[in-house]
């Protein structure tokens, strides 16, 4: 098995390979590629120094089984078609493939069987839909949803080690008394929220709203149902939150609703308390918890959900599918 990580040195990069290390995947050779500025770095993977290759157009992709993309769409549009014709599967962390309709868009837990169509490259969705639709899908496959409505608290871990070093410095500013950089971000994170996560679209919701309802539509194979999403970034480290309500198709009660939840793959279900970000960061699972009655909604259901966002949400996610190809 010769695997790649294209954009090894980045926070998904990095975590990429201490997922692959913990989940003991079959690595016989690994290649790490990153940006010139990057050639050189020396990163470890299972006891090894492996020294950081640049990509680019010279370079020869042949004999690479899998390769793991987090690097940014502009990369991976350029890169991941290079890679699949060269014969490797690319399982592409960016926003680039996503709604390719010649692209499976998967979550493991949810359309595993999705990858059996890939033509070479393959999608892992947004961070906020991977958690929200292994939330969902158990209780989707029981009664049906019609419409979901989510809040989200995400962290700054989403926006890069950018977005992280922004928070530390201006908190850090703020304790001290001097004034807060805002450099990243649209906005001062520190002791702050922000309702918007990437740019405005035409119809007042943000791509990454935007990006929720199209991916949970390609996942779940609705183009029906409803999904209306705000955003927002919050000054957490690791782990996104979300208040999710849904309208069901069908009754179900939340005591069953628990009881389907305690047997789905890759849930742990919080009964006597709730989960936080503090409490997941470093976990692989999605943690629900605070399942009640929707007020609104008849019939429906309220939750919180919560997982660390770099590794469920990115990395651990595009592990999961690489285990599945090697079991193809």
């Amino acid at each position: 098995m010769k695997l790649a990580v294209v954009g090894a040195t980045g926070e998904v990069g990095r975590t990429f390979l201490k997922v692959l290390e913990e989940r003991n995947f079959p690595v016989d050779e690994l290649y790490l590629f990153a940006s010139e500025k990057s050639e050189g770095t020396e990163l470890s993977f299972k006891g090894e120094k492996i020294r950081v290759r640049a990509i680019n157009k010279e370079v020869s992709f042949k004999g690479i089984d899998i390769a793991l993309f987090s690097a940014g769409s502009g990369i991976s549009r350029e890169f991941a078609p290079k890679f699949a014709k060269d014969g490797a599967v690319v399982v592409d962390n960016s926003s680039a493939w996503r709604l390719d309709p010649d692209v499976p868009l998967v979550v493991p837990e949810v359309n595993p069987e999705d990858i059996e169509k890939h033509k070479g490259i393959i999608a892992n969705p947004n961070c906020s839909t991977i958690q929200m639709v292994v939330a969902l899908k158990p209780i989707y496959d029981a009664v049906g949803i019609e419409a979901i409505v989510v809040a989200t608290y995400q962290s700054v871990s989403g926006a890069g080690a950018k977005a992280i070093k922004e928070l530390e410095e201006q908190t850090k500013a703020w304790c001290e008394g001097r004034e807060m950089e805002i450099k990243n971000l649209p906005r001062r994170i520190a002791f702050n929220v922000i309702p918007q996560i990437d740019v405005f679209t035409e119809n007042g919701y943000t791509k990454e709203e935007m990006k929720m309802l199209n991916e949970t539509r390609k996942i779940m194979h609705d183009p029906e149902i409803k999904v209306s999403a705000t955003t927002v970034r919050v000054p957490v480290f690791y782990g996104h939150s979300e208040a999710i309500s849904v309208k069901l198709k069908n009754p179900l009660e939340p005591e069953e609703a628990k009881s389907i939840l305690r047997k789905a793959r890759g849930v742990v279900l919080v009964e006597d308390d709730y989960p936080v970000p503090i409490d997941v960061a470093g976990r692989d699972e999605v943690f629900v918890g605070r399942i009640r009655k929707d007020l609104v909604f008849e019939p429906g259901l309220s939750m919180w959900v919560v997982a660390d966002n770099i590794r469920k949400g990115a990395a651990t996610n595009a592990v999961q599918i690489a285990e599945l190809l090697i079991k193809c």
